[in-house]
This record gives structure tokens, C-alpha cells and sequence, in this order.
């Protein structure tokens, strides 16, 4: 898919980095720069793939997942906003409405090490279909061999929200997740709360966990790929880890039956704890990757 992405056709070269391109219904920003390579979809200023100089992908990104318009995206770093999970009310969307509206590019720059791109959604007759509330959140962006991702929310509401990332391991079977907490909700088990003793998180099957006491950094550990990707969090109340196991990905029809092998979400989350903007003091998100070498 990501071959796919940085082989379709120019429609508008923008800057010698910053190029959009078009795949099915969705207009997508590429960065092509000596540094980084990285893509986003406009729809959900949603970051498709990351990829420092020298580095394997780090975000994994579903073959079959569809490019329509008001469709999710599965994988990359879906935004969950202005709710994560599903919604309080029958027929609003899972995690919120941002992931599936347009966004605007609002700024760029770019030296000889990084991009950096700040995406902006505003209230519209469209979020207002969903959720009442007037708002302007920012969706900003460092690419460079650290990746740096913050959402920014401006208005008078509560929300809760994620930063979902979906990251690209070599075998499921061999990967360990440390830096989580110790306490979490098991969303897999009625979500009774539950503490991971060693404080390693491994994947034998489907696993959807809550941690409660989320620690600021969090390291996947992925032996086939012969390397660790340092997740941190800011501004969170949990991180979230979840794979679907075999049986849910084969339920999902924009995710191969075996895609759950080559994947691992490490979620920056608020969940337990709603988050409250205000005028004088925006709400926030963020989460900063880094690829360290085994």
C-alpha cells in the first residue's frame, strides 16, 4: 500500500517536498524529503505512513482498507475526537467524527531535517450532525527520524480522544510491549480491571486493554524485526494496547485474516477521563515515536 501511495500520479506539486496526490476518493498529501518519508489522507488529517531514512515502516497500514469518503481509515494514526470507543448515542460513528471530515493543511515548513504540517478541522453543518458543540482543533505535525504528533482542541466542551497508531511489527508472536502500567480495564473479559504482574504485555490472542496508571513512554519490543519503537505519551490519562487476534481480523473486511500478525496498537488515550477546553485553555494530545535500534 505504501508503494501504492508514492507511485500514484502528481495532481499538485505544492513544494519540493510536499506533493497531493488522489487515491480513489481521497486527496492525499505526500512528503517526499531526503529525511523522511511520510503520507496523509486530508480526510481525518489521518498519517499514513512514517518512514525515517535507513528504518524499516514504522505504521502499518491495511491493504484492504477503502480510500472513500466518510469511510475510517484502518491503521496509520487514526484521531479519535471528540469521543473514543463507541458512541453514547445509537448511529453516531466509533471514535468520533474527526477521522471521517476533511481537514485543511493549514501551514508547512521545511528545513534539511524535518517537515513540520499543521492540519485544522472547524465546526461545520457537517460535526454539527453529530456533536452540537462549535470548535477549531489543530492536528500538528513533526516528521523527522523522531515523529511528533499533537492535537490541539479550542471551544468550551468535554471530550475524550485518542491518538490510535498503528504500528508496523514483523511477527505478533514475538512482540512485547513494556512502559504500559500496571492496572488496566480487559475489554476482552466483560471489562473487568485486571494488573499485568511483570509489567510486559504480550499478544497470544485478541487483547483490547485500558491502563489506568499509564506510564509516559512505552517500548515495543519486536524481535524479527530486530528492533524497539519508543512510544511517548503527553497529556493522557491512559494508553491503550490492542491487537484483534485471528478471529476478529477475519470479521473485519478492511483488514486482511491475517493482518492481526503484522500489528500492534499502542494508543495515547483519554478515555477513563474526559478532558475539558475552554477558551483560555485549549485541551490536548500528543505522542512522539522514535525507532531505537536493538
Amino acid at each position: 500500500m505504501i508503494t501504492k501511495i508514492f507511485a500514484l500520479p502528481v495532481v499538485e506539486q505544492i513544494t519540493p517536498t510536499l506533493s497531493r496526490r488522489t487515491l480513489d476518493d481521497l486527496d492525499l498529501l505526500v512528503v517526499d524529503h531526503p529525511q523522511v518519508k511520510a503520507a496523509f489522507a486530508y480526510q481525518g488529517a489521518h498519517l499514513l505512513c512514517w518512514k525515517p531514512q535507513g528504518e524499516e515502516e514504522v505504521l502499518w497500514l491495511s491493504g484492504n482498507t477503502p480510500f472513500k469518503e466518510g469511510v475510517a481509515i484502518r491503521g496509520g494514526v487514526p484521531i479519535c475526537w471528540p469521543w473514543f470507543g463507541p458512541a453514547k448515542e445509537q448511529g453516531l460513528p466509533a471514535h468520533g467524527f474527526a477521522r471521517n471530515l476533511p481537514w485543511a493543511l493549514q501551514a508547512h515548513n521545511e528545513d534539511e531535517s524535518s517537515v513540520v504540517l499543521t492540519f485544522e478541522l472547524q465546526s461545520s453543518d457537517a460535526s454539527r450532525q453529530h456533536w452540537p458543540h462549535d470548535f477549531t482543533l489543530f492536528a500538528r505535525f513533526k516528521l523527522a527520524a523522531t515523529c511528533e504528533m499533537e492535537l490541539e482542541a479550542h471551544g468550551e466542551f468535554e471530550t475524550t480522544s485518542a491518538l490510535h497508531t498503528y504500528f508496523n511489527v514483523g511477527d505478533i508472536a514475538d512482540v512485547k510491549v513494556s512502559g504500559l502500567g500496571d492496572r488496566f480495564i480487559d475489554k476482552v473479559n466483560d471489562a473487568k480491571e485486571d494488573v499485568l504482574t511483570d509489567g510486559v504485555q504480550t499478544f497470544p490472542d485478541r487483547v483490547d486493554r485500558v491502563y489506568l496508571n499509564a506510564e509516559g513512554c512505552s517500548l515495543i519490543h519486536d524481535a524479527k524485526l530486530n528492533r524497539a519503537i519508543e512510544v511517548t505519551h503527553h497529556h493522557n490519562a491512559n494508553v491503550v494496547a490492542w491487537n484483534p487476534g485471528p478471529a476478529l481480523s477475519v470479521s473485519m473486511a478492511d483488514m486482511p485474516d491475517d493482518g492481526y500478525k503484522t500489528f500492534v496498537c499502542v494508543e495515547s488515550v483519554n478515555a477513563t477521563v474526559a478532558q475539558k477546553a475552554s477558551e483560555e485553555k485549549p485541551s490536548r494530545l500528543a505522542q512522539t515515536i522514535r525507532v531505537v535500534k536493538r
